[in-house]
């Protein structure tokens, strides 16, 4: 039985998760507007991994051994040179629309891989219908008008499938990898691994060259701000709280609910027109997070995978 404190710890996370993430499709497009996209990710992720690194020592965590450098650089680069800078090399080709789309697919990967590779069972009824339903109302809400690909967006697309899968397999080696018991200064390893590679990354493609900062706008920085200080710092601990605090089908609900709020916050911010195809889609898409968060009443890949975390309290306990 969790505790009261653990249930809100929980549903602050959840929040987080849901709103914050859902606003970086909106402020990744105002950051590339006018900074290079391997480089505005890398320096994210540089910025912010110093800063929760720093922290996490401060608060007197153990510095982090050469295995858990290892380790923390192999999930920083499945889940935020492959997971994130895809992404964010994508959305120059890709509308946003079919981002969104190809985005919210990281679900199925994630139950599926849960079962295949990490020992988990097949998935219950009840989840396998939960997925598949909000899949389809995540396709109706960003459903693009009008058909073909050109080679950029064929390119993107599968950039952002290979995103959805090494997310997936990212999140559930985060599970058993050993890491600093310090979930900030686990956070800040993986951000400062994955931002150097992004980093390195942009430099190869010459993107120092593109950038002018005398020409970043005032928009693109304070895009780059949030991102740093929400998207990454507030967002990713409260995530890698979610790795252990729950099932991977309850946790890839957020990849649901995040078009719903892009949609949501275009219509507001970006004064964009949400249809009534739109307002169906997300009730379909909510309707699939009750069914997918609902308590199961047979074992299923993300219950069992739960309770293996649970018994690694040294590998990750800390984190939750």
């Amino acid at each position: 039985m969790r505790s009261e404190r653990e249930r809100w710890l929980t549903i602050g996370a959840f929040a987080v998760v849901y709103l914050v993430w859902g606003s970086t499709y909106f402020a990744i497009g105002l950051g590339i507007r006018s900074i290079p996209p391997m480089l505005m990710a890398g320096s994210r992720f540089l910025a912010a991994g110093c800063i929760l690194s720093l922290w996490g020592l401060a608060r007197g965590a153990a510095l982090p051994t050469a295995g858990q450098w290892a380790r923390a650089g192999l999930a920083g680069f499945l889940m935020l040179v492959l997971g994130n800078g895809c992404v964010t090399w994508a959305v120059q080709y890709v509308p946003s629309s079919m981002a969104a789309l190809l985005v919210a697919s990281e679900p199925m990967w994630l139950v599926l891989a849960a079962w295949t590779c990490f020992g988990g069972s097949r998935p219950g009824l009840r989840t396998s219908l939960g997925l598949a339903s909000g899949l389809l109302g995540v396709g109706l809400l960003v459903a693009p008008q009008g058909g073909g690909f050109n080679a950029g967006a064929l390119a993107g697309s599968l950039a952002i499938i290979l995103a959805a899968v090494a997310w997936a397999v990212g999140s559930l080696f985060l599970r058993t990898a050993d890491l600093p018991s310090s979930p900030s200064l686990a956070t800040g390893m993986q951000m400062l691994s994955g931002g150097a590679v992004l980093t390195a990354l942009g430099l190869l493609r010459g993107e120092a060259a593109a950038l002018d900062l005398a020409a970043v706008s005032t928009t693109s920085a304070l895009a780059w701000v949030y991102l740093i200080v929400f998207g990454s710092m507030l967002g990713f601990s409260a995530y890698g709280y979610l790795i252990t605090a729950t099932s991977p089908a309850r946790l890839s609900t957020y990849a649901y609910v995040n078009p719903v709020v892009a949609v949501l916050l275009g219509g507001l911010v970006g004064r964009e027109t949400i249809t009534p195809t739109a307002w169906v889609a997300m009730l379909i898409i909510l309707a699939s997070v009750v069914l997918v968060t609902a308590e199961e009443s047979e074992p299923s890949a993300g219950a069992e995978i739960a309770e293996a975390a649970a018994l690694a309290p040294e590998a990750l306990g800390e984190r939750a």
